[in-house]
């Protein structure tokens, strides 16, 4: 099949799709590997993804048998993505990005530093201050002197069409991060914009996302 030439390139077209009721992680998977392929193959444009998932805990291509504190208490699914385990839930946005690393300097670590970027700028938006920590990924916050994560971020790319992507905790339930070690760090917090006393929508968020999103991305 003939690639469009009006999906490749730095300025093509970047779909947004926003799911509002849960999507079970295989099926999100499924998706995200088959707009993978038809993005490589220049025959759909790029694509972000806003969704929220039931609760459960993934595994990253680092992730230790040791950190799975409580194996029975969600399910648990093995992936491709970098990192450890990580939990999604209701009250976290997930962001999955699918786009086409070639027209943009075929850079992933430039790409993850972007993905960082678009998180903090996010976050300032709601006047919170996200920041990077050495040897550390994902974006941290000082609460009351603690360091503790709001966000993570793992991805995969797949001859240069990134997916997977970054989580940001609006309002989960974080007693739910207890059943693992998030990111193999066990001496840190875990927090969110509730946590931090911001009544922040859903919807909020989507639209700082998106806004920020342009910011850094184009």
């Amino acid at each position: 099949m003939k690639a469009n030439s009006a999906y490749l390139g730095k300025t093509a077209p970047i779909e947004w799709r926003i799911d509002n009721a849960p999507v079970a992680y295989p099926q999100a998977v499924s998706r995200m590997e088959s707009r993978v392929a038809e993005i490589r193959a220049g025959t759909t444009p790029q694509m972000v993804w806003l969704l929220e998932h039931p609760s459960l805990y993934t595994a990253g291509t680092s992730a230790r048998e040791a950190d799975l504190l409580e194996p029975g208490r969600f399910p648990v699914f093995r992936t491709g993505r970098g990192g450890h385990f990580t939990y999604h839930g209701p009250g976290q946005r997930v962001g999955y990005v699918m786009l086409d690393l070639k027209a943009r300097g075929a850079d992933v670590r430039a790409f993850v530093r972007d993905l960082e970027d678009w998180l903090i700028c996010t976050l300032a938006r709601f006047n919170v201050t996200g920041e990077r920590r050495e040897g550390r990924v994902g974006i941290w916050v000082d609460k009351n002197g603690q360091d503790c994560k709001i966000a993570a971020i793992g991805v995969r790319v797949r001859r240069w069409v990134t997916y997977h992507g970054v989580s940001l905790n609006v309002e989960p339930e974080l007693s739910h991060f207890d059943g693992i070690v998030p990111c193999g760090l066990s001496e840190y917090g875990v927090t969110s914009l509730a946590d931090l006393g911001l009544p922040v929508t859903m919807s909020d968020v989507d639209v700082a996302l998106r806004e920020a999103f342009a910011e850094i991305f184009g």
